[in-house]
């Protein structure tokens, strides 16, 4: 068999995980070829991931799309391709589930792209096309043998049905214009630099933080892991050795389930995998097996070198050594990412002079056949950021609305009514926003106790309003930033006042006391089936405007008498900034949104009467002689911040947050 020799790589999307290790690899192997990195520098995509390449003459790295077709064809002119190797997609099945559309304008147009210019140049004599084994679709629980390259492509989710029509692309232009094309289709694939969405890297990362390991479904499906190096091994085999026109499987034989991935994991990190584990909502589908037939790649001399128990070692401890490789993965870590590859999301490039010069290779705008290219420089834009704001008369949709114009951050307010599902639709498509805030609903004029006679209304908003609006932004592809309420829970024998012991994320609400609150847990309730949703409570919310009757710091100092209870509480000069970069780094779920610690009634009046006003007197009286006045009982409790703490550790405790940004603020003021 003739062995072929390529003398200029086109390799696309080398700045991530697999296609790092292969550029890395024939950089060092063949110093004759001369390899161009082409990547756009995605989400899950890292400069870093080709240091080992940088100092090599025969290297260059140019920042781009393989959507535009002006720059792929420059490319291929001025460099003078002879060989593709074409890895860059968007590749995590959640995301597909959330944002197809990505996916199909990544995988399929990009290639299509790829491939127009290789037939309009005519100067390509390989073109190696990475798709994955998901095209086969789910291999039956008793198969032995796997599928082989001739099986039937049935793929079963967005993910892997737009790899699969990439492939037919392919196949059309190999038959029809004669195209040199190779296909690959390959296992999963694990090792150092992986961005941490993929199963054993986010499962390593949470191992170091001590945090769950959260399992999709039971656990009991099956996969096909190969590590990293092997993997570039067997791309550097087809490469010179793949037969024109062919599709090679990369695959083991050697099959794991999840569930005994996540406990190999626990191991290395002595954990108690009954502690640590947890099952989680499944997958709207997910295939139970993938199960290959590598026998055909391994004619050609390729097999797996690298066994289970020293790659996995391996990664821990490269992940162990670079734990900070790919920056705040916060939201990666969730049991289901889906927002972290929004149109317009990059990396940003670091700071250093290698990196800067890496990406600012000069590029002519044209050459002698007039084609118009885009400066590298100026494609390295900011992501993309517009709020689409609900709640525009409210305390806290006003204060977003000013916080986003101190951050420079576009913004409208929403114009529909919430419980109204196409005014909310039509929102979406005018505003076309990156994330949407919810910061609407009842919560009592003057106070909750209007809720008790307006019960219908209460619904109506705080109930329908919220969950229509988390439908509609789920089907858009939007993470909904919901302003909730901690006011679900009250002191019980579990949580005694006084004990230091708050309610978690996780915890039931207990608290029934107002028709209000009620209809809080309900629809917190109902929101745990939307991931696209980030509850955050706030409880008794606190800000430096001493003016605003909502403030609660206004409202016991106008009171005739208090009472005097611990609780969690909110400052929103301090918390209001964190939700928006909460919405940056796509969290999601349930978050106590409260400062750590608690403050009482009469310690937040002790501070007002030393800042304010010396003068101010007050009086307290019991819960049962408060009872006496009011129409619905209140909630009294106290917060497990600690979630919160952990994401931002430089969040203050609340009577250190009142001080900072309530009292000193306003005994300045005061004094001039």
């Amino acid at each position: 068999m003739a062995t072929y020799e390529p003398k200029n790589i086109l390799i696309t999307g080398a700045a991530g995980f697999i296609a790092s290790h292969v550029a890395n690899r024939l950089v060092r192997n063949y110093p004759k070829y001369k390899i161009v990195v082409l990547d756009k520098l995605d989400y899950c995509s890292n400069l870093k991931n080709l240091n080992p390449s940088r100092s090599s003459p025969n290297f260059r790295f140019v920042k781009g799309d393989i959507g535009s077709a002006d720059l792929v064809n420059y490319l291929l002119i001025t460099e003078s391709i002879d060989t593709i190797m074409h890895f860059a997609a968007q590749t995590h099945v959640d995301n597909s589930f959330g944002n197809s559309f990505e996916f199909t304008t990544n995988n399929i147009y990009g290639t299509h792209v790829l491939l127009e210019a290789c037939k309009v140049t005519g100067q390509v004599r390989r073109f190696i096309h990475v798709s994955t084994d998901e095209v086969y679709g789910e291999t039956d629980e008793d198969a032995v043998v796997g599928n082989h390259e001739a099986s039937q492509l049935l793929p079963t989710n967005p993910y892997s049905a737009t790899k699969a029509g990439a492939e037919m692309l392919v196949m059309a232009y190999g038959r029809s214009y004669g195209l040199p094309v190779i296909t690959t289709r390959g296992n999963n694939v694990y090792g150092p630099n992986q961005f941490p969405e993929k199963l054993i890297p986010k499962f390593i990362l949470l191992a170091m933080r001590g945090q769950p390991l959260p399992i999709h479904g039971d656990g009991s499906n099956v996969r096909s892991y190969l590590y990293c190096e092997d993997v570039a091994e067997a791309y550097e085999v087809v490469l010179h050795k793949g037969e024109v026109g062919h599709v090679y499987n990369i695959g083991t034989k050697k099959e794991r389930r999840v569930i005994d991935v996540a406990v190999d994991i626990c191991k290395l990190f002595s954990l108690d995998p009954k502690t640590v584990i947890q099952f989680v909502e499944n997958r709207p589908f997910n295939d139970q097996r993938y199960f290959l037939d590598d026998q055909k790649l391994k004619n050609l001399g390729w097999s797996e070198k690298t066994i289970w128990e020293e790659g996995l070692k391996k990664t821990m401890e490269w992940y162990m050594n670079n734990p900070d490789w790919w920056g705040d993965v916060s939201g990666a870590l969730l049991p289901h990412p889906r927002m972290l590859m929004m149109p317009g999301i990059e990396r940003h490039i670091d700071g250093s002079e290698e990196t800067k010069d890496m990406v600012s290779q000069e590029m002519s705008t044209s050459n002698q056949n007039g084609m118009v290219v885009p400066s590298i420089r100026t494609s390295l834009k900011k992501p993309h950021l517009k709020f689409l704001i609900y709640g525009r008369t409210g305390w806290i949709g006003g204060l977003l609305g000013k916080l986003c114009e101190k951050q420079d951050i576009p913004y409208e307010y929403g114009r529909g009514r919430l419980e109204e599902r196409s005014q909310l639709i039509l929102d979406i498509q005018n505003v076309k926003p990156s994330h949407v805030f919810n910061a609407a609903g009842v919560t009592g004029r003057p106070n909750v106790d209007w809720c008790e006679s307006h019960k219908q209304e209460t619904i109506r908003t705080n109930v329908v309003g919220t969950l229509t609006l988390a439908d509609v932004c789920r089907e858009n592809g939007l993470l909904l930033m919901n302003y909730a309420t901690g006011c679900i829970f009250e002191y019980d024998a579990q949580h005694p006042e006084g004990s230091g012991i708050g309610y978690k994320e996780e915890d039931k609400p207990n608290f029934t006391g107002s028709f209000y609150s009620k209809t809080k847990a309900m629809v917190e309730e109902l929101l745990k089936e939307f991931d696209n949703v980030c509850t955050l409570r706030v409880r008794m919310p606190i800000s430096s405007d001493l003016s605003n009757p909502r403030n609660f710091i206004t409202k016991i100092s106008r009171y005739n008498k208090v009472v005097n209870i611990p609780n969690s509480m909110t400052v929103l000069d301090e918390l209001l900034p964190i939700s928006i970069e909460m919405a940056k780094r796509s969290c999601r779920g349930i978050w106590n949104f409260t400062n750590p610690g608690v403050v009482s009634h009469n310690e937040i009046l002790e501070m007002y009467k030393s800042y304010i006003d010396p003068s101010f007197k007050w009086t307290n009286f019991t819960l049962e002689e408060q009872a006496k006045v009011i129409v619905a009982p209140r909630s009294n409790n106290e917060m497990d911040a600690s979630k919160l703490k952990r994401e931002f550790p430089e969040l203050l405790s609340i009577k250190d947050s009142i001080i900072k940004y309530v009292f000193e603020p306003n005994k300045k003021v005061l004094s001039n």
